[in-house]
């Protein structure tokens, strides 16, 4: 039998709220059949407290039959955006996600009309919370640098080519998403992808995951790379740029990630001070031009009138061509 789900009785007579524990931070099919269960009991999400464990997503172990969030509750219809939003925002680091996404499913079932208003305070932030992880997986995607290291397995197999490793700090858990696009898109190469909250690698034919790393254990950049470095800092001139626009786009929570980035605060830093240093220089008198080539103005009256007589004198020039040419046709007895 499930609690009491009036509100009014639930006011008068407090419960206990009904603990779930779900098995990591993105442990998305836990949540679903565990939201499934609580629906088919009809308890309300207040009635509800959601609790999280520390198992990375690679590590949650199937459900056993006996789990009570695992019971054969009946599948809930709701649109299908609803199901991506779920995928995304279950990702985000918000503690509180598990119990708006509930909240939100509970809302969808009760009132169909949800799904059509655009202006809801959960719905809003649900999407928010989407939204912060799929940026945060575009700059993932955007900044990873790899870099080749030569570790054993080159050293003993030289043909597979070296280890490529990158260093990232997310900030939502987005390591088991990003690994998974990486390997389909970088399927020939082996490589590496450390994050403080979990690392994951691909060896050319499966992916493993593993604890996470720090940022001594990533690789330094190469002598290429600080070559590279090295000759964008002095031909990118950023005095020229829109620092302000370049910092709108960028907020200041990802300049760090950039690739290079400890060269780029020194430039910005330079820009800012040449720019302070000539707004502060008086302003220069341009050279006034050569009185010769001044060119007197002319009122609208001597305009008309030198049109006028431009067109008289043509039109005089023109009759005594056509009479000059009717002698000439006379002279040869060619005229009519």
């Amino acid at each position: 039998m499930g609690m009491m789900s009036d509100p009014l009785t639930n006011d008068l007579f407090p419960q206990a709220l009904a603990p779930v524990t779900l098995r990591g931070p993105a442990d998305l099919e836990g949540f679903r059949r565990a939201a499934r269960g609580l629906l088919a009991q009809n308890i309300l999400p207040a009635q509800v407290s959601w609790h999280c464990g520390d198992t990375p997503a690679h590590e949650l172990p199937a459900l056993p039959p006996e789990s009570p969030a695992a019971g054969d509750a009946p599948a809930v219809p709701v649109p299908p955006e609803f199901v991506a939003l779920c995928e995304s925002a279950i990702l985000h680091s918000q503690p509180g996600r598990f119990e708006l996404l509930y909240r939100l499913l509970w809302r969808l079932v009760h009132e169909p009309g949800l799904r059509h208003n655009p202006l809801d305070g959960d719905m809003a932030e649900a999407q928010r919370l989407a939204q912060e992880v799929q940026r945060d997986m575009h700059k993932m995607k955007a900044f990873v640098r790899f870099r080749s290291v030569q570790d054993d397995t080159f050293r003993n197999h030289p043909e597979g080519g070296p280890l490529h490793v990158a260093w990232f700090e997310p900030e939502h858990t987005i390591v088991e998403a990003i690994a998974l696009l990486f390997a389909s898109r970088f399927s020939q190469m082996r490589w590496a992808l450390l994050t403080p909250q979990t690392s994951a690698r691909w060896d050319g034919a499966s992916l493993h995951f593993a604890p996470g790393a720090s940022r001594e254990d990533a690789p330094s950049p190469d002598a290429g790379e600080q070559r590279w470095l090295a000759f964008y800092q002095r031909t990118f001139q950023l005095a020229r740029q829109a620092v302000p626009a370049l910092h709108k786009g960028m907020p200041r929570k990802y300049r760090r990630k950039l690739p290079g980035a400890e060269r780029m605060h020194p430039a910005v830093s330079a820009a800012h001070q040449r720019g302070s240093r000539l707004a502060s220089q008086p302003a220069r008198r341009l050279p006034q031009g050569r009185a010769e080539l001044a060119v007197p103005a002319r009122t609208a009256e001597t305009q008309v009138q030198l049109s006028f007589d431009g067109l008289h004198e043509a039109g005089a020039a023109s009759e005594e061509r056509e009479a000059g040419w009717a002698n000439q046709l006379t002279g040869l007895g060619l005229a009519a």
